[in-house]
């Protein structure tokens, strides 16, 4: 397993308590070590198994939407 932290952009979030909410969930999510929204900067800070990225970014958009549906985070 290999985790790698990177740092990604979020668009049209709007509320520091749902950014909250989506940290706790994909904090939750298998392959995902650690999670930190940056309401203030509109950033997602994530640790996550590298070897299965393309499942828990699925995993992630879908966290993200259940709280805020116009909420988007820019995977390079």
């Amino acid at each position: 397993m290999a985790i790698v932290k990177k740092v990604y952009k979020m668009e049209d979030l709007d509320c520091a308590n749902c950014a909250l909410k989506m940290q706790d969930a994909v904090c939750r999510l298998e392959g995902v070590e650690n999670c930190e929204i940056n309401f203030m900067m509109q950033k997602m800070t994530l640790e996550y198994d590298e070897e299965n990225q393309k499942d828990i970014f699925k995993k992630i958009k879908k966290c993200i939407k259940r709280v805020e549906p116009d909420c988007t985070v820019v995977f390079d």
